[in-house]
């Protein structure tokens, strides 16, 4: 079993008034099949690539061949790209590193989705370009942020090395046809991968654009797409998918929006190797479910850290908000607690105890208070965090959304409303003269 999701706080049963009725979650979970069907359908007709990543290897040989090359050559890998293009490798790669550089010791991984000038003068500054390669990301190909991104490194790139290095060290990944990154990688002989181009970058993590960053940090992407499989096949061809774990999540994420006026969902992670995930879903429930006056907003909190800067608000605050905490089973792990240097009385509590055993009791003492004060809560559990588990969290949280966005009668896949601040962002820029 990759997780646990357990909904029972969920329910009046457990935390009162603020909770569901058996009946109103029943009553959202059968509206979840007709949803399913239609997935099923897509997936059968093959108008969801997304769908059959999962299952698909055969591209993986060729990723891997193009993740040995980056490893054997550079010290340094950065990845351009902004979102979608961004966020879903941040994700897989932080399995391997939490902030403090790869355990494997392969290259170190930057991910650039700013175009702050500061953060790229710090950049040149601190690493060796002609020991750094650079992949970017942009499904439209016209991404101002990644194309002024590129540019900039270009520039400095070919100062250094000359002309002909640009096309040892850049790899460019975005749709098949004409448009302006392609074009520029063409000018420059650069090698280019074809982004699947029915696949949006939020939903992308499972293809090259995630599993190739993953891949240059060692990670094995075949136990990602794996364990992604385990979730679909239990949601599409199980014999009632309304009970499977992404209908049900979708169900108790709708019924409370309609049913309870909960307006805000918050996805606390206490592992920090889920860091990034909470901002990968951020953007994945944002934008596929805002629209036409619809959805919930997505909050992205870390135990234990905000325990000591939002729990204020969640317990004394608003009633506004469902919970959804992750917790990893770390019991008895980590670094021994020195009974050597604990002599304070206030502090006996923790002679004998390690790291993992107080993370484990911060996440039971959070889920249990939340609880108490009659806060809605759904729990992951898991007993172990690797390549096969992330995988099943991703699909669970993109079925969930897509789920989530049929009981909500609006496009999962679409994000109309981002397109004005793209027009007015090149409308400045032109009127700067």
């Amino acid at each position: 079993m990759h997780y646990r999701q357990i909904i029972e706080n969920c329910l009046s049963s457990h935390v009162g008034d603020a909770g569901l009725t058996d009946q109103q979650l029943r009553a959202f979970q059968d509206r979840t099949g007709p949803v399913i069907e239609k997935l099923k359908a897509q997936y059968d007709s093959g108008e969801l690539p997304l769908l059959r990543l999962p299952e698909d290897y055969a591209d993986l040989d060729d990723i891997e061949k193009i993740a040995k090359r980056f490893r054997n050559s550079f010290d340094d890998v950065i990845v351009l790209g902004t979102g979608g293009s961004s966020l879903g490798g941040q994700t897989l790669y932080s399995l391997v590193d939490s902030g403090f550089g790869p355990r494997k010791g392969g290259p170190d991984i930057h991910f650039i989705d700013n175009v702050d000038p500061d953060t790229f003068e710090l950049l040149f500054e601190q690493l060796d370009l002609i020991r750094t390669g650079f992949i970017v990301i942009s499904k439209s190909g016209s991404t101002a942020e990644t194309v002024a991104q590129f540019i900039a490194c270009l520039d400095r790139l070919m100062t250094l090395g000359g002309r002909d290095s640009a096309s040892k060290h850049a790899l460019v990944i975005t749709e098949p046809g004409l448009n302006p990154l392609r074009s520029l990688a063409n000018r420059l002989s650069l090698p280019v991968i074809d982004h699947p181009p029915l696949i949006g970058g939020r939903y992308s993590v499972l293809s090259v654009v995630g599993l190739l960053p993953a891949m240059i940090a060692g990670l094995d992407a075949r136990a990602v797409r794996r364990g992604a499989k385990t979730v679909l096949d239990a949601t599409l061809f199980s014999d009632d998918p309304t009970a499977s774990k992404p209908a049900i999540g979708a169900a108790v994420q709708i019924a409370f929006l309609e049913q309870k006026g909960i307006y805000n969902t918050v996805l606390m992670p206490y592992v920090d190797r889920l860091s990034n995930f909470g901002l990968w879903f951020r953007q994945l429930w944002a934008e596929s479910l805002g629209k036409n006056g619809s959805g919930s907003t997505p909050i992205r909190a870390m135990g234990t850290r905000d325990q000591h800067s939002q729990m204020q608000l969640y317990l004394d605050g608003p009633r506004d908000k469902l919970f959804t905490l992750m917790t990893l089973d770390v019991q008895g792990q980590g670094r021994l607690i020195s009974n050597a240097l604990v002599k304070e009385a206030e502090l006996a509590y923790l002679q004998g105890r390690r790291m993992g055993d107080l993370l484990e009791s911060e996440q039971r003492a959070t889920a249990e208070t939340l609880v108490n004060n009659g806060c809605p809560l759904r729990l992951f559990e898991l007993d172990r965090l690797d390549e096969d588990v992330m995988g099943a969290l991703l699909m669970h949280f993109m079925l969930e959304t897509i789920i989530a966005a049929g009981l909500l009668g609006v496009n999962a896949f679409d994000q109309p409303a981002v397109e004005e601040g793209k027009i007015l962002t090149r409308q400045f820029l032109s009127d700067m003269g």
